[in-house]
């Protein structure tokens, strides 16, 4: 019975260093054998392998580009106007075996926290000397290649390659936002009242010479009614020369009329004048008949 036990033990034991003498290498990973944590093998191709059990460890890195997002970092530009900065990098394991002998056991996580401090530091440095108006414009892609490529240089001493460095935000702090948005309203304010005053100003140009072009057509149109009204004056006064040349009589005798017409209507019908006056020859009468003639008066009642 206890050699049985002895067996069954000895079988279980040769089951696991048989599960434990090989393993897979994936085509998506970097692998090292490692002998007592020192770096004997660099496996990239895929497929199985063997190994010494317990004796040597495996280490599988992903060999496929990995992500990195930053912390928020604020930095101060040039121009002393500071800003909060969101950036991510894209990057990949190059060379395996100096990355663990750079990282050690801490792998990927620890790699992840160098290459923060190095981006970090590259972002302080490069947009610290720019102004932040390149920062927030066009020329940021400049600056995130230059950050980039200052990041590279030191991230191969870990045996990574940086692929690519990108801004996400760069935002003023939030105690400065408001003091940033009011001096911004103060600056539309200004600017929409002085467009205003430029509007009234050209309105009062457009009205003003309106009132020009009224006064000016006004006083040629008098000026043309004038002149009409002058020639029509002479036309009629031309007419009745005319007609008083022709009958002086007859044209004594209209403007007579014209005369009473014009003095003797509605309640102005009161005259306080002499019978005997020239105004009164066509209602004087010397026939039997009682029809008036020139040099009879007649009596004119109120």
């Amino acid at each position: 019975m206890r050699r049985f036990q002895i067996m069954i033990g000895a079988l279980i034991v040769l089951v696991v260093l048989a599960l434990n003498s090989y393993y897979i290498v994936d085509e998506r990973e970097n692998t090292l054998r490692l002998w007592f944590g020192e770096v004997t093998a660099e496996i990239n191709d895929p497929g199985l392998y063997f190994k010494v059990p317990i004796l040597h460890e495996i280490a599988k890195y992903d060999d496929r580009i990995l992500p990195l997002d930053t912390d928020p970092l604020e930095v101060t530009p040039a121009d002393d106007r500071r800003l909060v900065v969101d950036a991510f990098a894209r990057w990949r394991i190059t060379n395996a075996t100096q990355f663990r002998r750079a990282v050690g056991a801490s792998g990927i996580s620890g790699a992840r926290a160098r290459l923060e401090r190095i981006l970090n530091a590259e972002l302080r440095e490069v947009l610290g000397s720019v102004d932040s108006g390149a920062i927030l414009s066009a020329d940021r892609v400049a600056l995130m290649n230059q950050i980039r490529d200052q990041a590279r240089v030191q991230a191969l001493a870990l045996g990574i390659e940086i692929i690519d460095v990108r801004i996400k935000r760069a935002d003023l702090p939030e105690q400065n936002l408001a003091a940033t948005f009011e001096r911004m309203r103060a600056e539309r304010e200004r600017e929409a009242a002085d467009e205003i005053a430029r509007g009234k100003e050209a309105a009062q140009r457009v009205r003003a010479g309106a009132d020009r072009t009224v006064v000016e057509t006004t006083s040629e149109a008098q000026k043309e009614a004038e002149i009409i009204r002058g020639e029509a004056d002479a036309l009629r006064n031309a007419i009745f020369a005319e007609a008083f040349g022709r009958d002086p009589e007859f044209f004594a005798f209209y403007r007579s009329l014209k005369a009473y017409e014009t003095s003797i209507r509605g309640d102005n019908s009161t005259l306080v004048i002499s019978p005997n006056s020239e105004f009164f020859d066509y209602f004087k009468t010397d026939s039997a008949d009682g029809l008036p003639t020139r040099g009879t008066a007649v009596p004119v009642a109120e």
